[in-house]
């Protein structure tokens, strides 16, 4: 086990090039279980939750290797069609394989997922979807076993836009006879990123980051080369760490044009923004102003999964803030530990009012969940004194090598052995 030790108080200041999207990467690395030929991906970050995927593809029968950033997936030795219970309760996303499998084998079977213990996400929209187009589906003693003799194109709303059951819908479409139409689709940026690697392979996906998403069947998928995109929640998440120290940084390989919600509250709490071509640069002008009200949404709104990052800069800024957690129940697991770091916070429900302090000082923390664990991160940046964080297994499966790339702009990080 590692924990993260921060000297904090230090601005960060310099150039960070922001790393590939995990929750763009993961989907499409289980879309190439489809492709009839190998599959190229570039930029994929080196993290826990991919090294998983990894795995699970390799003990389907696909031959996976990485060279630096770029993995390839030959999944032409494909062999089996199930995932076993301990590589599915390691990650929540595993359950985007269930599409691809069935689209591949006409049969899958996969225990219910795991993750990270921030609230209910009931996979039920990804079964009523993947039933519309055909699957039989049984639920027995925790493992959810399909079976698709014949499946045919459908029209499906989604009562909620779940980016996990869109993108599973579209894996499963990709290659059946006739037209899909998903209404009420997740519009989120790395919605578009699987849909133009699907595209890449001889798909036919379009109204990919609107609201209705088109899908007409082909006969079959090919191998191809594809970039991931950059990672907007990562990236936002180094600029509130600049933002907390009053430091200055500059991010490169970036897409601003993702990051709409974020760099609005940033700029409404008066950091000073420069927007490039695929550039950001942020420079901290003194303590920052509170947000009035942050409410999570579905993109384009603020994304949950930056909020607990920006609660640890809201926390030290001039004025109260309140947070609106309307995703997931369960998504205020850093309060505590923020607290005890000196924040003035309150959680009533889904709702915290943060009333920010002119410094935070350092504590021994414990992350308890991938976001959660960035948000301590940031606040031990920001803190006065040595913090120690624990369970950076969790910060890992989203952030890579976070302790480097904090060390490239003069921040005092390191990871120890516990």
């Amino acid at each position: 086990m590692n924990k993260l030790v921060i000297d904090g108080g230090i601005p960060l200041l310099g150039e960070i090039r922001v790393q590939g999207a995990k929750n763009a990467v993961l989907p499409i690395l289980a879309a190439t279980v489809i492709a009839d030929g190998e599959c190229v991906i570039k930029n994929c970050p080196r993290l826990r939750d991919v090294d998983k995927t990894d795995m699970v593809l390799e003990r389907l029968g696909c031959r996976v290797r990485r060279e630096g950033n770029t993995v390839t997936v030959n999944p032409n030795g494909l062999c089996s069609c199930e995932i076993c219970e301990d590589l599915m309760r390691a990650m929540r996303s595993s359950i985007i394989f269930l599409g691809a499998i069935i689209t591949r084998c006409k049969e899958a079977a996969v225990s219910m997922p795991g993750g990270c213990p921030i609230g209910l996400r009931p996979i039920d929209l990804h079964l009523k979807a993947l039933r519309e187009l055909g699957v039989k589906i049984d639920e027995e003693h925790g493992y959810i076993k399909c079976s698709a003799d014949k499946m045919c194109g459908a029209d499906i709303h989604l009562d909620f836009p779940s980016v996990g059951a869109t993108e599973n819908i579209m894996l499963a479409a990709v290659c059946i006879d006739g037209t899909t139409i998903i209404s009420n689709a997740a519009r989120e940026p790395e919605i578009i990123d699987l849909a133009n690697f699907l595209n890449m392979c001889g798909a036919r996906v379009s109204g990919a980051g609107t609201s209705c998403i088109q899908i007409d069947g082909v006969e079959k998928l090919h191998g191809a080369e594809y970039t991931v995109m950059p990672d907007r929640i990562v990236a936002a998440t180094y600029l509130a760490a600049a933002a907390a120290t009053g430091g200055e940084i500059f991010l490169t390989d970036a897409e601003p044009s993702d990051m709409g919600a974020m760099l609005h509250v940033l700029d409404e709490m008066g950091a000073k923004l420069t927007i490039g071509v695929k550039t950001i640069h942020l420079k901290s002008r003194g303590r920052l102003k509170s947000v009035h009200m942050l409410r999570t949404m579905p993109y384009p709104g603020f994304p949950t999964d930056i909020q607990s990052p920006f609660m640890a800069l809201a926390s030290l800024a001039s004025g109260t803030s309140v947070f609106v957690e309307n995703i997931f129940e369960n998504r205020f697991q850093h309060v505590d530990e923020l607290v005890r770091m000196g924040a003035d916070i309150r959680v009533e429900g889904r709702s915290a009012v943060v009333r920010g302090v002119k410094k935070l000082s350092a504590a021994n923390m414990v992350a308890r969940e991938l976001r959660g664990g960035a948000a301590l991160a940031v606040a031990a940046l920001a803190a006065d004194g040595v913090s120690e964080i624990s369970g950076v297994e969790y910060i890992d499966r989203g952030y890579e090598s976070i302790e480097k790339y904090l060390q490239s702009c003069n921040a005092k990080i390191k990871r120890v052995q516990c």
